[in-house]
């Protein structure tokens, strides 16, 4: 899941640069998230409606905020004064921020494999901002952008009495609503309808499809390990650079790539084993009944993915695993 998200957000700083001639920062930003909710809401209209733990509301409000409302328009401003080809690299620091966040204020696990995971990949970001000939003045913008959408993610991983898809509705609406206001308001564009449909399809597929994807995979990987997977959402605009123009195929960018496909590996097979607890809980998540967590019986038999209220008994018991939705547990 997080593989293809990448791919898709990847493909979508390119197309941003494009519309930009067309559409200024701030409203483009606006019909992104507006697109994004174009492709979530009818996913939601096909959920049940439950009301979530008022802790998961504070982090979609604060999800909304830093990953809906900040984050894309700095990215954007930043964006049209910086190459496409820098921008997408600087990205790759949304990872360290993630990472860092997760580990501080989360308790997520990094262990040794996953750490030296993250490092390869930090590096291979490093080449990779070398390769792409320097850092632009909206560098800054760009990087403040890696630092909100690094705390959303947290929030949004760990908020999971909340469909991904309801998180991507909630963006949508409030942040592109917020955000396409401002802009017709401050920026006074023209603009055309092919320029607004195509900033609509950009953001269904690069921010909705993307972000409900990133989700769901990163409740069953954890934030960091997710957003490891996630970074290497600037080779697919590099290699779209490669494809669509007349840009050389460099000898450091081949390196970033097998330092990148190293880190990658080191990071989805890092796991760790200890004794763990699981106080007793009733909630409604997506799972499937052929792990150590979900023994209850249904009548009929369901099997395969399947959502719905169920209770956990109290649980102690040690097995390798990763800090996904059920064992977000602290460690010293």
């Amino acid at each position: 899941m997080c593989g293809i998200s990448a791919a898709l957000f990847g493909a979508a700083t390119p197309a941003a640069k494009l519309i930009l001639d067309q559409v200024p920062p701030l409203t483009l930003a606006g019909l992104f998230y507006l697109g994004a909710a174009l492709v979530a809401g009818p996913v939601t209209l096909t959920q049940p409606l439950r009301r979530p733990p008022r802790s998961d509301v504070g982090k979609l409000a604060g999800a909304v905020l830093f990953g809906g409302m900040i984050a894309p328009v700095l990215l954007l401003v930043g964006l049209d004064h910086t190459p496409a080809s820098t921008a997408s690299l600087l990205l790759n620091l949304e990872l360290v921020a993630t990472a860092l966040l997760a580990k501080a204020f989360f308790g997520e696990h990094i262990g040794r494999r996953a750490g030296l995971g993250l490092t390869a990949l930090t590096m291979a970001g490093v080449l990779l901002t070398g390769a792409g000939g320097g850092v632009g003045t909206g560098a800054a913008l760009v990087i403040g952008a890696c630092i909100c959408w690094g705390l959303d993610n947290n929030l949004t991983a760990t908020a999971i009495g909340i469909t991904p898809a309801q998180i991507t509705l909630a963006k949508g609406l409030v942040a592109g609503s917020v955000n396409l206001a401002i802009g017709l308001i401050i920026e006074r564009p023209t603009l055309s309808i092919p320029s607004v449909g195509w900033a609509l399809l950009v953001g269904a597929v690069g921010y909705g499809a993307s972000i409900m994807l990133w989700v769901a995979g990163a409740r069953r990987l954890g934030a960091a390990r997710s957003q490891g997977v996630f970074a290497t959402a600037p080779f697919v605009g590099m290699a779209l650079g490669w494809i669509l123009t007349d840009s050389p195929v460099l000898a450091s960018q081949l390196g970033a790539l097998a330092v990148m496909a190293l880190g990658v590996t080191l990071v989805v097979s890092s796991s760790h084993e200890h004794d763990h607890r699981h106080p007793a809980a009733t909630h409604t998540h997506r799972h499937r009944h052929d792990d150590v967590h979900h023994d209850h019986v249904h009548d009929p038999a369901v099997s395969g993915w399947h959502s719905h209220e169920h209770q956990h008994r109290e649980l102690v018991h040690t097995h390798p695993h990763v800090p996904d939705e059920l064992h977000r547990h602290t460690h010293p």
